[in-house]
């Protein structure tokens, strides 16, 4: 099999940034820089990718663990200088090196497996991005032979005036043959600036009568490259676009993705309408036919199919299916509603599960709580579940029924089908069928169940 290693750039300083978070951290719609330029560089590569770290190497291993190899420059003398780094780590070990910016999160796989395979047919020894463009950005120009291979990369700032006016520019992603490259990285000169750069090495191939290949990007987007916040917010509106068409394809309604934010790992099920100003965040998963927003933000959180969620904040919670909430509900961290859960507004639910068929209209708070099937939970009820130091449990069993303004003082337990009256303070476990009333409550009676038929 082919081996294809890709090596992602990310030593430079990002000064630009204003920042003490090293540049490649910063997050971009909801995952940082570096791990979106990684998702694409492993869809076109074979091996483990390298990363290049400088600046903030140790926040940047701290975030990516092992789940890539690094190589570090220590001084910053370029680009070239910097891949150089990776050599001893892939000398021998590989036939093809894949390189790109761990700064441009906009390139896709797909791309990249195109710029191997341009590379894989080229007799000569790299391949290289480029993209057609009226404002140069400050990119180098791309300059072809007429044959169509590239004769040289030049620079901006010493372009000539019939230079300045090609439109090609060199994106900065690059494929090589591996057993030319480090031979080639070791030949080239310092710059007057004393850097090396990545760029000579076109140079270096056409001297010696090899062909240098290039493609040209059709969408300019990918070429986004991050060194300001401006840039970041450039790159966060195509990814945005990028990721709300790929819902809208995939049979989800957007009603005005302007206005709709959906960070990349979301997931969401064919015909879930979601409405303006909702805010989908973390690894949320959102099933099919739901309705959600508007006014709506989820964060990490699991939704079933045909949910309705309206104007409500969702964190670390789970719906099963046919739940509707809202509006201005509010599940916290533990949260879990089981199927057919009817939340209304100005609720709260924390680490605590409403069972199936579990009514709470309004007005309630329900922390470390287990909740059986059916139960009726009248407005104004609490769960008093934290004594000052500790948190305690409240259980309620199947088909109760809690009369408005109920205070549980956990612990406690109420029995299956008991009744709580309005207002009473629950200080006591109840029995199941018993009628509890008062303050503090008592029992002052036991109901008879009712039969299934009625």
């Amino acid at each position: 099999m082919t081996t294809i290693t890709a090596v992602l750039l990310a030593a430079g300083q990002g000064t630009r940034m204003k920042s003490n978070l090293p540049k490649v951290l910063h997050p971009l719609c909801g995952k940082p820089l570096v791990l979106h330029a990684l998702e694409a560089a492993r869809q076109a590569s074979t091996e483990t990718p390298v990363l290049v770290v400088g600046v903030g190497a140790e926040e940047v291993r701290k975030t990516l663990g092992e789940s890539v190899r690094y190589a570090e420059q220590q001084a910053q003398l370029g680009t070239a200088h910097a891949l150089l780094q990776a050599e001893s780590l892939l000398k021998g070990q590989s036939e093809y090196i894949l390189v790109t910016y761990a700064d441009m999160p906009l390139l896709r796989g797909e791309t990249l497996r195109q710029l191997v395979e341009t590379q894989q047919a080229n007799r000569g020894p790299m391949s290289m991005l480029t993209v057609i463009y009226d404002d140069p950005r400050g990119f180098g120009r791309v300059i072809r032979k007429p044959d169509g291979t590239v004769a040289a990369i030049v620079e901006e700032y010493v372009a000539t005036p019939e230079q300045l006016a090609v439109k090609e520019l060199n994106v900065g992603a690059y494929c090589f043959r591996a057993d030319w490259l480090w031979d080639a990285l070791h030949q080239i000169p310092m710059s007057k600036k004393g850097e090396y750069y990545l760029t000579d090495t076109v140079e270096l191939a056409v001297r010696a009568g090899l062909p240098v290949q290039a493609i040209v990007l059709n969408d300019l987007t990918e070429t986004i490259g991050v060194n300001t916040r401006v840039h970041l917010a450039e790159a966060e509106a195509a990814m945005r676009r990028r990721i709300n068409e790929r819902h809208m394809l995939n049979g989800v309604t957007l009603i005005d993705p302007a206005t709709t934010y959906i960070e990349a790992q979301v997931t969401i099920g064919a015909d879930t309408v979601i409405w303006p100003n909702t805010y989908l965040q973390g690894a949320t998963s959102i099933g099919r036919e739901c309705s959600i927003g508007p006014n709506t933000h989820i964060r990490e959180s699991k939704i079933g199919d045909r949910c309705k969620v309206f104007m409500s904040v969702m964190e670390g919670a789970w719906l099963e299916n046919d739940v509707e909430m809202g509006p201005f509900a509010r599940l916290r961290k533990g949260a879990h509603l089981c199927d057919h859960v009817h939340m209304g507004n100005f609720g709260e639910v924390k680490d605590s599960t409403l069972g199936p068929g579990v009514k709470m209209g309004h007005f309630s708070y329900i922390g470390n709580a287990q909740i059986g099937p059916d139960v009726n939970i009248g407005a104004g009820t609490i769960t008093c579940n934290y004594d000052g130091e500790k948190k305690h449990p409240t259980k309620i069993g199947q088909g109760a029924f809690i009369g408005s303004d109920t205070m549980l003082v956990a612990p406690v337990e109420i029995g299956e089908h008991a009744r709580t009256g309005a207002g009473a303070v629950v200080t006591r476990d109840i029995p199941a069928d018993s009628l509890a009333v008062g303050v503090p409550a008592r029992v002052i009676r036991t109901l008879e169940r009712k039969k299934r038929s009625e």
